[in-house]
């Protein structure tokens, strides 16, 4: 039998099926079901056509597109990572990636960055987005950064320095998908989009990970306070720093035992609501005799700018210094198609509304397929 990374065509289909419920505070009561179904295809283009290290993959999504966080809860950082709030069938993924030498790569396509720049294994346990990329960085573009759900075209290269360093640089649309057109997959090339630039350079040794990476957009964008007459700017940037760790147990071959991460993110003010950002969290994988089983705590702590406060005040919507979300979560592996995770998340400040109560939101997320 040949061992599927040899294939050199490889499928994947996951279907993840989503009941949230909101049952305290927030902005209602309720529950929601959410989905989200990924078609994957990995093809080695160098077993397939004798293209020499060469790889291409293509990406479908599907989302149902129903609205939770923002009709129910109130918050800001997003406490389901599959809700989109658009029903959409997109391609969200579709690129070629060419090995240069022993040591470095170039990819170009539509490219989800968050595939591999700020990223940790620990933090994509939890249903809470903000664990998957932090706010700072997700907030950020006229329609987002180049990741979930919606991504744009764009070129990243990758050197790889001895066992351990690995630098990326990637420059992408300014200005994913169309904002006019939210459930359609467009690639529109513009030069008022301008360009989204992002580079991270990370550290690995053992069960440790660290990365600093940083991004910056080259057009325009509108100040936060352009109600009370700021002018529109150039220079929306931010930064991010995180670090990962094998507390406890095995780190290749058994991925049984205690991890944990910590990640700090900045953003511009004058262009986004949120201007710093700390998260993190623990994850015990593999409970007693469930060696896939896998456990975690974790806390996102999203703070808002004195100038986004200022902003909201004056229309009328006044807003606290912070968000904090804390999250506990069970994956229960059933086989290796079929896992099963209750979920709680605890809501401090929805949204940094002073007029919205905490909220308690609970979730069962059912995960089928591979």
């Amino acid at each position: 039998m040949v061992e599927e990374k040899t294939k050199p065509i490889v499928l994947s289909a996951v279907y993840t099926a989503e009941v949230d419920g909101n049952v305290d505070g927030g902005l209602a009561r309720g529950v929601r079901y959410l989905d989200n179904l990924d078609l994957q295809i990995a093809a080695d283009a160098d077993r397939l056509i004798g293209w020499r290290g060469a790889r291409a993959f293509v990406y479908l999504l599907y989302n149902n597109g129903t609205s939770f966080s923002s009709s129910l809860v109130g918050d800001y950082q997003t406490v389901s990572n599959i809700e989109t709030g658009i029903r959409a069938l997109r391609l969200f993924e579709a690129w070629i990636e060419q090995d240069i030498g022993a040591s470095a790569s170039i990819k170009a396509g539509l490219y989800n960055l968050n595939s591999e720049f700020d990223t940790t294994q620990s933090g994509a346990l939890f249903l809470l987005s903000s664990h998957g990329i932090g706010p700072d960085f997700s907030q950020s573009g006229q329609n987002g950064p180049s990741i979930f759900p919606v991504t744009s075209l764009g070129v990243r290269g990758e050197l790889r320095i001895g066992q351990r360093w690995r630098a990326r640089v990637a420059v992408l649309d300014g200005v994913s998908g169309d904002p006019a057109r939210p459930a359609r997959t467009a690639v529109s090339l513009s030069g008022s989009d301008g360009a989204l630039i992002v580079g991270e350079v990370d550290y690995r040794r053992g069960g440790t990970k660290a990365a600093i990476g940083g991004w910056a957009y080259t057009s325009r964008f509108d100040d936060v306070l352009a109600g009370a007459g700021a002018p529109s700017g150039r220079g929306n940037h931010g930064a991010y720093a995180l670090v990962e760790h094998r507390l406890h147990g095995g780190i290749d071959d058994d991925p049984a035992g205690l991890s944990g991460w910590v990640r700090f993110g900045i953003a511009d003010p004058r262009y986004n609501p949120v201007v710093s950002y700390l998260g993190g969290g623990i994850v015990q994988s593999g409970i007693g005799k469930r060696r896939d089983d896998q456990v975690g705590v974790s806390i996102a702590v999203a703070n808002f700018s004195e100038r986004y406060r200022r902003a909201q005040a004056l229309a009328g919507t006044p807003s606290d210094r912070r968000e904090v979300i804390f999250e506990a979560t069970y994956k229960l592996t059933l086989t290796d198609w079929l896992s099963v995770q209750p979920d709680l998340q605890y809501v401090v400040n929805p949204g940094g509304q002073p007029t919205v109560g905490d909220a308690t939101v609970i979730a069962l997320r059912v995960r089928i397929g591979r």
